[in-house]
């Protein structure tokens, strides 16, 4: 990877064959074989060494998503302060591949990803059920307190987009001037913070339209939007 990458998603890797180094915020984190991983993708993340050219298997779970499956706080709170969790056990590698491999297979033939999702939290459940608490002499890639401005509040933004917020709200919630919080965050995301408040309403729209069998309008209220045309508006926009 020529530079960093960041997106606002848990990404999931598993490497069949050969073993990948990052680089988080200086730090790097050597994933083995037959490994599975996860860490929040708004951390900047880049490859920077591989010893085999063999492919592997990534996978990206929205914010929102993630945070809506209600796993141990515990767990929850070691991705989202920027610990990379690495599971390296030969007794689960044969079983993650399986895994993977119907992943690929049920999203490339547009199979209902009902049981895709449900099969992702129960491998995330079985992970932290062989996780501890992190003790305090532990430390972590990176402190609540040294989480950048950006993160915090594309943080906030998953996890208040359905109540009807502000960039003011969120100005005052990070301790930023508005215009420079948006300034920020566009240069982050290259996008503005109200379209990305709206991004994330759609796309929560859209989990929820393919696993649910609720009204339309029921749904786009529930996922933050106040009428039904700026909902039609904003979907038809997104998504052609």
């Amino acid at each position: 990877m020529k530079k960093p990458d960041r997106h606002n998603e848990i990404e999931i890797n598993y490497f069949t064959s050969g073993s990948i180094t990052y680089l988080f915020q200086g730090s790097k984190v050597i994933i083995p074989e037959n490994s599975f991983s996860l860490f929040w993708g708004l951390v900047p993340h880049q490859i920077v060494h591989f010893t085999k050219s063999a492919p592997y298997y990534v996978c990206t779970i929205p914010l929102t998503q993630f945070l809506e499956w209600k796993l141990p706080s515990f767990f929850v709170d070691r991705i989202l302060k920027g610990q990379v969790v690495i599971e390296d056990s030969e007794e689960h590698s044969t079983y993650d591949k399986f895994l993977f491999e119907n992943w690929v297979k049920d999203l490339a033939e547009d199979y209902p990803t009902e049981a895709t999702l449900y099969e992702m939290r129960a491998r995330l459940l079985r992970l932290t059920s062989r996780l501890s608490p992190l003790k305090k002499d532990e430390r972590l890639q990176i402190k609540i307190d040294e989480i950048s401005k950006v993160e915090q509040i594309a943080l906030y933004i998953a996890q208040n987009f359905m109540k009807p917020i502000k960039i003011t709200d969120i100005g005052r919630e990070i301790g930023l001037h508005p215009d420079y919080a948006n300034v920020i965050f566009k240069k982050a995301f290259d996008t503005t913070i109200n379209d990305y408040i709206i991004q994330e309403r759609i796309m929560h729209s859209q989990r929820k339209l393919i696993t649910i069998n609720d009204k339309i309008a029921d749904i786009a209220f529930d996922c933050g939007f106040h009428s039904i045309n700026r909902f039609n508006a904003a979907f038809r926009k997104l998504n052609n």
